[in-house]
């Protein structure tokens, strides 16, 4: 299985100090579920933790806060750096919580995972965890590898999904260099969606601002773009479904220390998970990342408050 770019946070190794810091608000609704252990307080302690770029942040803020609100006493180390920085300190107890990407952690834990659906990879994730590790169920919002077109390209040839674009012959597809090569690139392109008609353009900024300027003034059709970024939403691009998961599921999935699982934490985190999209994602990293540059803890509550899962 090839990694996206979650993948990159996987190769760190150094261990970002950060402070404990109160969760700022709570709430007297709840979202359901049985209480689990508690500390001297009454209430569970959880440290909530993140990895170091801003969306793995606004989503510990979106777990955590919502988590307080519920009656946890929360606390947050957030930045921490790479997965061989976070899985240690996770199986420790130093931290208790960190959203994940499942098709990467996947590939973290096993170097030879080969599942490529949700429910194959969410499946595989929970028998490759240590024993001191549990993931509640994944969020239907993902950050994975994307394809996508112009809304005039994708009117034009009635464009929906990959398997489309074989109807309108041939086509050049801008991604990063490796892309040429990877089983889910222009290999996989071929082998799951019998496209071969493809001229690869080669652009090396993860489908970034270069990559956008190629497709939107047509030296490419079709560019790779991770999911969740913002030019998806600020230029309307079309994204088109994978209906035959060529690209592994990197669905947002919360990873927990097992001795702080209950059936109230589970309930609290799969309630969040159940509402949050990708297009949240988008729109959430472009209120952080965009001109508004918004807290990544406000655009959480803001968030929660507006998926009526915090008071």
């Amino acid at each position: 299985m090839f990694r996206s770019k979650k993948g990159v946070i996987a190769s760190a190794a150094v261990l970002v100090g950060a402070s404990l810091a109160l969760a700022g608000c709570s709430s007297s609704q709840s979202l359901g579920g049985s209480s689990g252990s508690t500390g001297s307080t009454g209430k569970t302690s959880i440290v909530v933790g993140s990895a170091n770029f801003s969306e793995n942040v606004i989503l510990a803020d979106i777990y955590g806060q919502a988590l307080e609100a519920n009656g946890f006493a929360v606390t947050y180390k957030l930045n921490i750096g790479a997965r061989a920085a976070y899985i240690p300190a996770l199986e420790k107890g130093e931290v208790n919580l960190i959203p994940e990407y499942s098709g990467s952690l996947l590939s973290y834990l096993d170097k030879s995972a080969s599942a490529s659906s949700s429910q194959d990879v969410t499946a595989a994730l929970k028998k490759s965890l240590p024993s001191t590790l549990k993931v509640t169920e994944p969020s239907k919002a993902a950050d994975s590898d994307s394809l996508n077109v112009t809304p005039e390209f994708a009117a034009k040839n009635n464009l929906k999904s990959i398997g489309d674009l074989k109807n309108i012959g041939s086509f050049a597809l801008a991604a990063n260099p490796e892309f040429l090569t990877r089983p889910d690139g222009i290999p996989g392109l071929g082998k799951v969606y019998g496209l071969t008609s493809i001229d690869f353009k080669p652009i090396n900024d993860g489908g970034g601002p270069a990559t956008l300027k190629a497709l939107l003034d047509n030296t490419v059709q079709v560019a790779d773009i991770y999911s969740t970024t913002p030019s998806i939403l600020a230029s309307k691009l079309v994204t088109l479904t994978d209906p035959k998961s060529l690209f592994a599921s990197q669905e947002v999935i919360p990873v927990v220390s097992a001795d702080k699982v209950s059936s109230k934490l589970s309930s609290v985190l799969n309630k969040v998970s159940a509402a949050l999209t990708t297009k949240d994602l988008l729109t959430l990293n472009t209120k952080v990342s965009g001109d508004s540059k918004t807290d990544p803890a406000v655009a959480a509550k803001d968030w929660l408050k507006a998926a009526n899962l915090f008071g």
